[in-house]
């Protein structure tokens, strides 16, 4: 078991966390989440010991082993297997088989485990490190955005091994989807506080929001009451005759608990500039193929798609097929081997190049970039476009020459999003983004009226935008013309390669040949949408009958007020006394059924998910 206790962390003026205290208990598996910027890697670091703690403390039992997924790697032995096998434990130090399982889980082929690591990338560099803290088998795992640098075939073996894992773990990741389904508990950090929930994270922005919007709404009351008590004070204040009633009143308005205001917090709130598109087909591509060196063997080979007006595309498969480099062809920055794609003249495209921040100018601002990508923008709208992006205020006026990695993301981002268009391709566009930030993009791109084609490994995005996709795996290319959902149910995943033994595939997509049973569809559907009304209906009659009920008491509340008001004003002991009771009764039946809607909403929201 550890123990937050009382934790505070600041960085000069900016509170990152203040008296945060949560347990950590046997078999917890701990999702970690919370904005940018708002201390979560610095949480994980002084677990570690490795970030000094301001006040409180962080307990941890003797002997107690945790691993930590480092982002600094120092290689020292000669082949993949034995890098990786460093974290055996001293009882299984010829264990390479548990090493090589691994390794194979995260991608490495069996030719690849004898060679030298330094030749990888740095993705497949970190997966040697990550694969090193997984054969240590510690009592914990702290793992900081592990999908980073993992393809989706990758991930959802992680995500079958961390749900096999019985000791502790704590994970922070952008990626939803992941999330939920490898933790049991969520803490989230929000205004600076840390808390810890039961259930996924659907549960814990539900109740932060609702959290938000109640205290606003005691606040707006609170405004309104300090309000009507401060003009009596200052209607009556110079009259002798009710100097005892104003005295009473300036007594009860240093006795009110003054609720201040949420202060704001940034997340990319922003839409893509769509322009008119008519035709039916966007683009067609006819056997396209490619290989860096002109020849054989293809990276890809005859590939055949039509992406239709308003298409959603997801490109989906392992690290290394060409997913980026077909991408890079459809935006016109690389050529195909061979093949044709025809383009109609009406398509305006813009283009998210993950990564490419050479097409920034390190010499400019954040504003004069987003000028310089639409020059009819005035430097109002740029600030106001750089604010949605999270660069607010002075800080639209930072060098890009100073800005972190996922900075300069944002600020290609922004770019993208400005110029008018009506066919997006994005290669990978999350990555460097919250969860909040990830949410706005989903959005974005299910709302844009024109066509998207995105490269994105995140299957929370993958269920809620893609209407077909473009799936690498293995040797082969294939097009699977429905939503990941269909896909997962026909088709899916297997070690990394499509079922090959499926004869219901044709040639050219992955769609099944016999037709699916309309009546038994229909018959499914009015199934599950009885089930919902069944399930939903009461808990929605429930919210609505609290909310109503907590409306009428808020009126009875301000009517009272209003009498103790005017009994204060016409020196009325029986008001006096009697009315500031019963107001103090009706707040805290406010209060409970305040705390009641929000376990009904948090209900609902858990059996709304199941329909999704």
């Amino acid at each position: 078991m550890i123990e937050i206790f009382n934790l505070t962390k600041s960085y000069g003026e900016q509170l990152l966390f203040k008296e945060a205290s949560f347990t950590i208990m046997p078999g917890d598996r701990i999702g970690l989440v919370g904005r940018n910027g708002h201390g979560k890697s610095t949480l994980l670091r002084m677990i570690i010991g490795e970030e000094e703690i301001d006040e409180g403390r962080i307990s941890i039992p003797k002997n107690y082993t945790i691993g930590y997924l480092r982002q600094i790697l120092s290689f020292t032995e000669n082949t993949v297997t034995a890098e990786a096998s460093k974290g055996l434990p001293e009882h299984e130090k010829d264990a390479f088989w548990k090493t090589e399982k691994i390794l194979t889980g995260l991608g490495f082929k069996e030719e690849d485990l004898s060679k030298p690591p330094g030749i990888f990338s740095g993705g497949y560099q970190m997966r040697i490190e990550l694969a090193k803290v997984l054969v240590s088998e510690p009592n914990m795992l702290l793992l900081d955005e592990p999908t980073n640098f993992l393809d989706i075939v990758s991930i959802r073996w992680l995500e079958k091994f961390l749900r096999e894992w019985k000791s502790e773990l704590m994970i922070v990741s952008h990626d939803r989807n992941f999330v939920d389904s490898v933790t049991t508990h969520i803490v989230g950090i929000h205004r600076a506080r840390m808390r810890k929930f039961e259930g996924g994270t659907a549960k814990f922005y539900s109740c932060i929001e609702q959290e938000d919007v109640v205290h606003e709404k005691r606040r707006l009351e609170d405004e309104k009451k300090r309000k009507e008590i401060e003009e009596y004070i200052n209607r009556f204040k110079s009259q002798a005759s009710r100097a005892s009633t104003v005295q009473s009143s300036m007594k009860m308005l240093e006795k009110m608990e003054k609720i201040d205001k949420l202060g704001t917090i940034s997340t990319l709130s922003f839409s893509f500039n769509s322009t008119p598109f008519s035709p039916p087909v966007v683009m067609e591509a006819t056997d396209i193929s490619f290989s860096y060196d002109g020849g054989i063997p293809y990276l890809f080979d005859k590939l055949d798609f039509v992406v239709a007006r308003g298409e959603k595309i997801c490109i989906v498969g392992p690290n290394g097929k060409g997913k980026t480099t077909l991408a890079r062809i459809l935006a016109g920055v690389l050529t195909q081997t061979s093949g044709k794609i025809r383009i109609n003249p009406q398509v305006v495209m813009s283009y998210y190049e993950q990564g490419n921040t050479a097409r920034l100018d390190n010499d400019r601002t954040i504003e004069e970039e987003v000028i310089a990508a639409h020059p009819y923008k005035n430097r109002g709208e740029a600030r106001g476009i750089c604010g949605a992006m999270m660069f607010p205020g002075d800080m639209a006026l930072k060098k890009i020459s100073v800005l972190s990695g996922g900075e300069r993301s944002r600020v290609l981002l922004a770019k993208t999003l400005l110029i008018p268009s009506n066919l997006l391709i994005l290669d990978e566009p999350t990555h460097h983004l919250d969860m909040e930030s990830c949410a706005a993009l989903f959005e974005a791109v299910k709302k844009y009226d024109g066509a998207a084609i995105v490269v994105t490994h995140d299957e929370y995005f993958l269920h809620k935008v893609a209407t077909k996709l473009i799936v690498f795996t293995g040797e082969r290319i294939k097009v699977f013309p429905g939503n990941y959902s269909e896909f997962l149910a026909q088709v899916g995943w297997g070690d990394g390669a499509l079922r090959a033994a499926a004869p219901r595939l044709s040639a050219k997509t992955m769609a099944p040949e016999s037709p699916v049973n309309k009546k038994d569809e229909r018959r499914r559907k009015a199934e599950l949408a009885e089930l919902r009304r069944k399930k939903l209906g009461p808990l929605e009659e429930k919210m609505k009958k609290l909310e109503k009920e907590i409306h009428h008491l808020e009126k009875e509340e301000t009517a009272l007020t209003e009498e103790l008001i005017k009994g204060s004003e016409e020196q009325n002991v029986k008001v006096i006394t009697e009315v500031p009771k019963k107001l103090n009764a009706l707040k805290l039946t406010v209060n409970r059924l305040y705390e009641e809607l929000e376990l009904v909403s948090e209900s609902y929201e858990k059996a709304k998910k199941e329909f999704e």
